[in-house]
Parts: C-alpha cells; sequence; structure tokens
C-alpha cells in the first residue's frame, strides 16, 4: 500500500496506537515496551532513542530506561557503536514456544496446503485478537501464483478486507465501534458504509466473505471464520488471488471449500 502522507501536527498511528493502550493499562511501562517492541518490529532498519520516543510520544529518558531493560531481557538488542535497537532473537524464542502451544496452525495447514495446491492461490490462517487486529500464523503458496506482501507474523487490522466481514457478521461486536473502526480503515477502493454493511449481511448468510478489489485493487481476498470453544470467532481460514483468475463459479468453489475447511478445523479445535 502506498505510504500515507503526513499532516502537521498529526500524531502517527504507533503514538495513538500507544495512547490507547496506556488509557486501558493499569501498568504503563508493560504498555509502553510493548509499544516499542511492535515499532522495533516494523521497522526496516535499526532505531536509536531519541527517534523511537518521538515516534511513541515518550518521554527520552524514560524510553531509554525501558530499552535498557529489554536489552538486558535479550527482546531487543543495541550496536555499541552505534547506539541503535532491533529486536533480538529473544522475541523469535517468545514466537516459538506460542506457534508450539497454539494448536490451530497444526491443524489448519492441511486445508490450506490443499486449498493452495488445487487453486493456485495463497492461503493463510490468521489469528485473530477482537476488533484490534489480525496475525498470519499459517500460510500456503502455490508455485504459479503471483508472491504477495504477507508472512508469518504479518499484522493487519482485524475489520479490514474480508476477514473483518467475518468479524462484523460472526462476532458479537458494538456496532457503532465497527463503524468507529471502519471509517478509519484504508483501502484501494474504499466501499461505502450501506455497501460494507450488505456485504456483512451476506457473509452471514453464505459463510464466507468475499473482497473483490477493495482491500487491494486487482486483488480478490476470501474468508472464512472458525469458531473457538466458546463460539467466538478465533480464527479465519483466508485466500488471496489475483481477482482475473478468481471470479463466478471458481470463486463460488472455493468460498464453499473454505467455509467447509473453516468448520472442519473449527471442530478440531472443540468448537461445538
Amino acid at each position: 500500500m502506498a505510504a500515507r502522507i503526513k499532516t502537521p501536527g498529526a500524531k502517527n498511528p504507533h503514538a495513538a496506537a500507544l495512547d490507547a493502550a496506556l488509557e486501558q493499562s493499569t501498568v504503563p511501562a508493560v504498555s509502553r515496551a510493548a509499544a516499542i517492541l511492535r515499532l522495533l518490529g516494523r521497522s526496516d532498519e535499526p532505531q536509536g532513542v531519541q527517534a523511537i520516543a518521538r515516534a511513541l510520544n515518550i518521554i527520552p529518558s524514560t524510553c531509554l530506561h525501558i530499552l535498557r531493560t529489554l536489552v538486558a531481557e535479550e527482546l531487543v538488542a543495541v550496536d555499541p557503536a552505534t547506539k541503535l535497537y532491533s529486536l533480538n532473537a529473544g522475541v523469535l524464542m517468545l514466537a516459538r514456544q506460542w506457534l508450539g502451544q497454539n494448536r490451530f496452525a497444526d491443524v489448519a495447514q492441511p486445508a490450506l496446503d490443499r486449498i493452495a495446491r488445487e487453486h493456485g492461490v495463497t492461503a493463510m490462517g490468521v489469528h485473530v485478537v477482537g476488533i484490534e487486529h489480525m496475525i498470519v500464523v499459517a500460510m500456503a503458496r502455490s508455485e504459479t501464483m503471483i508472491q504477495l506482501h504477507a508472512q508469518i507474523g504479518s499484522r493487519f487490522p482485524a475489520t479490514i478486507s474480508a476477514t473483518g466481514r467475518c468479524i462484523a457478521a460472526f462476532g458479537e461486536h458494538d456496532r457503532d465501534e465497527l463503524h468507529r473502526r471502519f471509517k478509519g480503515l484504508r483501502w484501494d477502493n474504499a466501499p461505502t458504509l450501506a455497501e460494507w454493511e450488505r456485504q456483512v449481511a451476506e457473509t452471514k448468510a453464505n459463510g464466507y466473505a468475499i473482497d473483490q478489489g477493495n482491500y487491494m485493487a486487482g486483488v480478490t481476498v476470501v474468508a472464512a471464520p472458525v469458531f473457538g470453544i466458546s463460539r467466538q470467532v478465533t480464527h479465519c481460514l483466508v485466500v488471496v488471488g489475483i481477482s482475473e483468475q478468481l471470479r463466478g463459479q471458481a470463486l463460488a468453489r472455493i468460498g464453499r471449500e473454505l467455509r467447509e475447511s473453516a468448520a472442519q478445523v473449527s471442530r478440531q479445535l472443540g468448537s461445538a
């Protein structure tokens, strides 16, 4: 997606997200540490204290103390010559432990592999974190499929694209809050709120959602919900392909297969 130009005085999304977290946090230092880790994870190159503090609107001395603690815990590394900070291998160890304890990726992978192979698409399994965001935790790519910019660990707004329609259709979320988040989403071809609500209703009826070129021009995204033991949407199975290849009966067939696969994964995870 193209980068947006910042307007003078506008708060950047990293600082805004931290402010929102701090409003609900009882341990602000932990919220700030998490924000620093996320910022470093999204950065293409190491960052200095001043740059991190400025991006997150943290007092530099406070930022430095938190960074030193994260370095001591081996979650962040610092170059002694340049004083620039980056993520350390400790983060990878935590991620591997989480993936090892989470059954979804293992259960969903065979279905993702089959769908990607048979339809020449990219198939993903995403972990849904409320209406905040979703994280790619499993993936299968076809050899004939164009490579899309997503990988294990990629994070997206939960309410965007086809996955967002699934969350709106099958999650018990406040409608006003969903509408507020909808207005803040970035699309290539944004639907109107009325169009989006109509698509959410279709998702509820069909059991799967379709995004045809809204999120990314020329790209079709299909998603089906996976339910946990409490019947809440915990994950989604997602297919991403070129719109020219996903049309008509082929698109409907993928939707049905994705819905059936998601239902099977839900049962394997203990959903009633």
